[in-house]
């Protein structure tokens, strides 16, 4: 039987220029993916984009264009975005697409066939930039302004006739849906605030609008517009071709393993969609993962403070795997992260260039110096070249467990870990020293390319090109690597060639 992995980035609402917050979630989310992949699994992996609602209208008519043309010219930007960043989905979904129309109005029949829609009066705060919803409670005045806490965003007091889903209902079987399934929800500190909101008492959630037509229409009263976020939240199932739940897609993806989103759309995922899923019968997602913002400064990055840092600069001036390595290992993942150059040129130079490159070259120099460029025979492993090698098989499970708990922390922490005692193993060994006796000069030479391919492979999902230049040396393709294989100490086969490669990380000069 073969085994499936679904996971998906939050769509994202298209604004003329993506900044590091929609880099660092995609960056994460194909880590994720590469790494199920050379696990074996079979992975769909999805990214979009959100394209309907007040706030995309709003955005058109300031750029004196129709919604969908304003909206086909910008999604193009995060469509180039996954190439940038190297991303390996497998689909990119518009919620303008007929499939997605498709999906979301079957949504909405099944919900008011089931009687969990009416028709009814809306009057409450409203944010536009947020597309939500706000209780008195979540709001205060800034400068003679009404702002959501949350997020700052400017609310706007509205009133307007509106369909309401009846969330009040699902309260209970929500707390009851979070105790049966206590990993539905990570971090614990998101799933303790999702518990506590819900616990404090579920209001009738407004799902359509009637002042404004930019959005799929009710199918029952075409004078309304589906809410956005129901809207937006069914995209995970249109890529998966429902309504069709007989087709292969379905069947082999649904229900999604991991939703990845950032924090501030919890709500909307660990609260409003499987309230949405339970009340149409159908699986809610395995796993919501929110995880935290990249700052500026100590601030969430957005337009209108000014201090988006952006991506593309970051990857022009230092390279793609530079940024992904350094989001990877430097962000405590599930809290917020600071962008710091400073931080960066020292991965750079201290991991990237002294660590993993500088071990690649200097052990493939003296390879070919001392035996040529063939894998040497490894003639009886000591105790000391055991150990090390061992110890990749020892922390097999684990490695695998980090990855299914989304401990990207502990999985780096290794990594760096295993570059570090490579680098002193093969000081330690004084190869240079064993030329009169050509069997251990042999086996210390094994020993070390095995580590260089074993650091390899577990990179491919953190710094996927330059590790697949590193495994490059011993012949290794992309479809070739498994991550199966790190248990393995005699992978490599002696008489194989191994090929020289450039300088893989430069280091960063710093001008005083």
């Amino acid at each position: 039987m073969s085994k499936n992995y679904y996971i998906t980035t939050p769509i994202y609402y298209p604004s003329a220029k993506p900044h590091m917050g929609h880099a660092y979630s995609s960056i994460v989310v194909d880590f994720f993916a590469r790494f199920k992949r050379i696990e074996g699994y079979k992975v769909f992996f999805l990214t979009g984009t959100d394209e309907h609602g007040l706030k995309i209208q709003r955005a058109a008519e300031e750029n004196k264009k129709k919604p969908l043309e304003f909206c086909n010219e910008i999604s193009k930007t995060f469509k180039q975005l996954s190439n940038t960043l190297n991303l390996s989905n497998d689909d990119f979904i518009r919620t303008t697409e007929k499939r997605h129309h498709k999906s979301v109005q079957n949504l909405w029949n099944i919900l008011e066939k089931k009687g969990e829609i009416y028709l009814s009066k809306y009057s409450g705060w409203y944010s536009v930039s947020d597309e939500a919803f706000y209780l008195d409670d979540e709001i205060e005045t800034k400068d003679n302004i009404k702002v959501a806490k949350s997020s700052g965003s400017k609310v706007e007091w509205l009133e307007e006739e509106s369909y309401f889903f009846k969330l009040s209902n699902w309260q209970n079987k929500l707390l009851e849906f979070y105790e049966k399934n206590p990993k539905f929800i990570l971090p614990r500190s998101r799933k303790n605030e999702v518990v506590s909101f819900v616990k404090s008492g579920l209001k009738d959630l407004s799902i359509s609008r009637k002042s404004f037509s930019w959005g799929i229409e009710v199918p029952s009263n075409k004078k309304h517009v589906i809410y956005v976020w129901l809207d937006a939240l069914t995209n995970y199932l249109s890529a998966v071709n429902y309504p069709d739940i007989d087709n292969d897609m379905y069947k082999n993806f649904w229900p999604a393993d991991l939703h990845m989103i950032g924090k501030d759309i919890l709500r909307f995922h660990a609260v409003y969609w499987p309230a949405f899923l339970l009340a149409a019968d159908l699986p809610p997602p395995k796993r919501v993962y929110g995880h935290g913002w990249i700052l500026s400064n100590e601030e969430k990055m957005s337009k209108s403070k000014g201090n988006i840092l952006d991506p593309i600069e970051i990857i022009n001036q230092y390279g793609l795997d530079s940024l992904r390595y350094y989001l990877l290992k430097e962000v405590s993942f599930g809290n917020d992260g600071n962008i710091s150059k400073d931080k960066l040129i020292s991965c750079i130079n201290s991991d990237l260039a002294n660590n993993f490159g500088n071990l690649c070259q200097r052990v493939l120099a003296f390879a070919e110096k001392n035996i040529g460029l063939k894998i040497p025979e490894a003639n009886s492993l000591s105790e000391d070249d055991l150990i090390i090698l061992n110890s990749f098989s020892d922390n097999y499970q684990n490695l695998i467990d980090f990855i299914n708990n989304q401990n990207i922390n502990s999985y780096m922490n290794f990594i760096i870990d295993q570059m570090f005692v490579a680098n002193k193993y093969f000081n330690d060994q004084e190869p240079w020293n064993k030329k009169d006796d050509a069997k251990r000069l042999s086996t210390i030479i094994y020993t070390s390319l095995e580590l260089i391919r074993k650091i390899s492979t577990l990179l491919y999902p953190v710094i996927p090109q330059s590790s697949l230049k590193a495994l490059s040396i011993f012949a290794i393709k992309e479809n070739e690597v498994s991550i199966e294989t790190i248990k393995n100490n005699s992978f490599l086969k002696p008489g194989s060639v191994i090929k020289k490669i450039d300088i893989l990380f430069n280091k960063v000069i710093v001008n005083d």
